[in-house]
């Protein structure tokens, strides 16, 4: 298959990569630039209430690395606890980003587990929608949550692999198969991937790509390791595509034994 013909489509836009990638958590914009690069992402999240995007001129701008005329900058409500906070932190990054208004909305419960509070982030979702953003959406891998964040509008659903920068990779595939097989919008695996092969998983199941940070910041080489991302994204998806061979309990000769001589 043509790469050209397996695009992503997330709402009015289309992509080639089918891995989304971080921006936070590098030891400096170097490094961001570098592994970004290596990993082929064409879309980039940057969580506004912790990465200077020009809100504060005298520091060091994310996006002389990131041009917007390169990536498709995806501002996220990291660290919003609340309905309004993350609702005014997309308003603040359209008018940051001149009209942009694809954004990944996250409403956390919590400190500790950095879990989705899915009740208010449905709320915001709503408020998001009617103000005509674009909203990709964490959550939970619950199958019901994920449909009715679909109908309020979100343009692609992101439920959690694991717990945000746990690194624990996929820990309950049937759910997220529930949620894959059900949804008309792109189903992006989100958080607990930790290294190739649990991205490679989340891509066989039949997700539409996987976003992360953590896995490629906290490597020890990370460069590489977004390479092995790029390369695992990609094997997921031809899998995939492919169609697995049927699970067996028993052994089957890998030849046949038709016309043997003896």
């Amino acid at each position: 298959m043509n790469k050209s013909d397996d695009l992503l489509t997330i709402g009015s836009r289309q992509f080639s990569s089918r891995l989304l990638t971080g921006t936070g958590k590098f030891k400096d914009m170097a490094e961001t630039d570098a592994a970004t690069r290596a990993a082929g992402a064409e879309i980039v999240t940057v969580a506004i209430r912790r990465s200077n995007i020009g809100q504060n001129p005298d520091e060091p701008n994310l996006l002389d690395v990131l041009p917007p005329e390169q990536y498709t900058i995806l501002p996220n409500t990291a660290g919003c606890y609340t309905v309004e906070d993350a609702v005014r932190t997309c308003k603040l990054a359209r008018e940051l980003l001149d009209g942009h208004n694809l954004v990944k909305l996250e409403v956390l419960g919590d400190d500790k587990t950095l879990y989705p509070d899915v009740v208010n982030t449905l709320k915001a979702a709503e408020k998001l929608v009617a103000a005509d953003f674009e909203v990709m959406v964490y959550t939970s891998d619950d199958p019901i949550i994920a449909k009715q964040l679909e109908e309020i509008g979100c343009v692609s659903v992101m439920p959690l692999a694991a717990p945000i920068g746990s690194g624990l990779g996929v820990q309950n595939k049937y759910n997220l198969l529930t949620i894959i097989e059900n949804a008309k919008v792109p189903i992006i695996v989100d958080a607990g991937v930790g290294t190739a092969s649990d991205a490679a998983l989340a891509m066989e199941l039949g997700s539409d790509g996987v976003l992360l940070n953590s896995a490629i910041a906290h490597a020890k080489n990370p460069v590489l390791m977004a390479q092995a991302m790029k390369n695992a994204v990609a094997a997921g998806r031809q899998a995939y595509l492919a169609g697995r061979m049927p699970r067996k309990r028993f052994a089957s000769a890998s030849s046949p034994i038709d016309g043997l001589f003896f």
